[in-house]
């Protein structure tokens, strides 16, 4: 085990990448979390080699192996939730209720694949043919490269690394340049756990180096990626031109319906939620309303009022309900969002910079009121924390107005209406929905996912990840 974070681990072994880089608080540009070190294409190189000669005794040694580690390793991130939660929040930038829920949440995926590792699913038939068995049985994919993003630093590598192991494969992991640390201490836990050298590789670094190599790498196996469109859409031509195994989840522009029959005292809070809080940073937030003429006025002033009341500031200070943006680049799209917004012809209430005690990425709420969802920022995803109000004549020009996206990641609708919420249900395109709930917010134990732009290949999380992670074989035996 080391804690140095300029180390890789490579093999069993913590290793020096090429070089460093620092991971900067974004609520304080001062507060260094460390230097994180920067790995090659050489390293990934040896990851996979590694990974590889770890697999057949991974693969078909005692599932019960494979259980108690993730059990342990579940256990020990709940019982150090407190710590790992105040660094993921110092390097990510949520609220440190925040960090120290997404920590939770990855201990518990882990003790829940520590029980998926047990009960892998498989079929025994009768053959057509006299005297001859069928058994159907599912078997590791082999080599696992993962790259995962900054947004959920701890809790989306769980999601992903977990399964994987669960079901008897190796794992690379590149986890995002920018927030590095949580699966760094998440590695530290692997290795002192007791998972076997070279089960779980870990190579830090930057996507164009560390991930290209891996998504080139023909020991990889399969592929599971989690960020931006461009470049998911391009691990998944390239991925597909080789026959790579690929699962990516890429963006969303996620609609919240609010008919006028909606409760605004429960509507209201959802929709704050789901746009404003994680600074928006979520890849299933709201960032469109769609509401109904009727309640228009009315739910435009109490959003308007209840997103300028939000407090912004440092992460780690409780009074916080929006931390900072996780960079200097991405406030400048954001920032660049709102004044597109205005030429677009919305009015714009918030998004201004914000500043506090320390320097820091600190931006107020936005709110794009008279929107259209023809303006590009109702139509590209900013992921911040902005949210545009639409105007909508009835139910079914909601409803048409939901699924005019390039995307289909989360939808929401807030009703009272028992029809309309069946109805919502049954017809938004979208792989998640909501009935008077944020769009953001979902079980470690049900499949995530989207439809169209926003995903492709299986479903991750719960027992749908074992349709990834695992190759199905079919076997005859003449009795």
């Amino acid at each position: 085990m080391s804690d140095d974070s300029r180390l890789n681990l490579i093999g069993g072994e913590w290793v020096p990448g090429v070089g460093t880089q620092p991971n900067v608080n974004p609520s304080d540009l001062d507060d260094v979390i460390g230097d994180y070190a920067q790995g090659s294409a050489a390293d990934v190189d040896a990851a996979v080699s590694a990974a590889q000669l770890a697999l057949p005794a991974w693969s078909y040694g005692a599932m019960q192996q494979r259980s108690d580690l993730l059990d342990r390793v579940g256990s020990t991130i709940l019982a150090r939730r407190e710590a790992l939660g105040r660094l993921l929040s110092r390097e990510e930038g949520k609220t440190l209720a925040e960090g120290i829920g997404e920590v939770a949440r990855a201990g518990q995926i882990f003790k829940f694949f520590a029980a998926e590792a047990l009960r892998v699913p498989g079929e025994s038939l009768e053959s057509v043919r006299p005297g001859v068995d069928v058994d159907v049985r599912r078997e590791p994919v082999g080599v696992v490269g993962l790259i995962t993003p900054w947004n959920f630093p701890i809790a989306i590598p769980a999601w992903k690394i977990a399964p994987a192991l669960a079901f008897g494969n190796a794992v690379v992991i590149k986890p995002a340049d920018i927030t590095p640390g949580s699966v760094h201490a998440l590695a530290q836990i692997l290795a002192e756990c007791g998972c076997p050298s070279g089960v779980f590789n870990l190579v830090m670094g930057r996507g164009r180096v560390v991930g290209e190599a891996l998504v080139a790498h023909p020991g990889i196996s399969a592929l599971s990626f989690t960020g931006s469109v461009d470049v998911g859409r391009d691990i998944v031509a390239r991925s597909a031109a080789r026959q790579l195994r690929v699962q990516a989840e890429m963006g969303g522009k996620n609609p919240m319906v609010v008919l006028n029959d909606a409760n605004l005292d429960i509507a209201l809070p959802a929709c704050v939620n789901a746009a404003f809080y994680s600074t928006g940073q979520r890849c299933t937030a709201a960032s469109r309303f769609i509401v109904e003429r009727g309640i228009l006025a009315q739910f435009s002033e109490r959003l308007v009022r209840a997103a300028g009341e939000l407090r912004v500031g440092h992460a780690l200070e409780p009074e916080t309900q929006v931390g900072p943006v996780v960079s200097a680049s991405q406030l400048a799209g954001n920032q660049q969002y709102v004044a597109l917004a205005r030429e677009e012809g919305a009015t714009v209430i918030g998004g201004e910079l914000v500043e506090r005690q320390t320097r820091g990425h600190y931006m107020q709420p936005a709110v794009f009121l008279g929107a259209t969802n023809a303006m590009r920022t109702s139509r590209e995803e900013i992921f911040g924390p902005c949210a545009s109000v639409i105007a909508a004549d009835d139910f079914e020009h909601a409803l048409a107005l939901a699924n005019d996206t390039a995307f289909g990641l989360s939808a929401g609708i807030c009703t009272t209406s028992l029809k309309s919420s069946r109805e919502f249900t049954r017809r938004a395109r979208a792989g998640l929905v909501m009935v008077n709930l944020a769009t953001a917010g979902v079980d470690y134990h049900v499949p995530f996912g989207g439809t169209r732009g926003s995903s492709y290949g299986p479903r991750e999380q719960g027992r749908y990840a074992v349709e990834f992670y695992t190759t199905v074989k079919t076997a005859y035996t003449l009795a």
